[in-house]
């Protein structure tokens, strides 16, 4: 599942490759933003953990579930 996140006065943004389905990365983007909390934790496919100031979120922008396909197009 690609993630990418825009940070607001930045040009840049974060992208990454997350394990998680997109309905729990939307789960967790939502109660970060409707409850009290201050940050919004995600993982990656490879471990790590991103901490993003929820204040500091412009937009989260979750990728579709769906498989690459791999070979020629006729």
């Amino acid at each position: 599942m690609e993630v990418r996140i825009g940070l607001r006065e930045t040009a840049r943004e974060l992208a990454f490759e997350s394990k998680q389905s997109s309905a729990e990365i939307e789960n967790l983007v939502g109660q970060a933003l409707e409850g009290n909390s201050v940050q919004l934790k995600l993982t990656d496919d490879k471990g790590r953990l991103f901490i993003v100031p929820v204040a500091a979120l412009a937009y989260v922008e979750i990728g579709a579930d769906t498989a690459r396909r791999v070979g020629f197009i006729a």
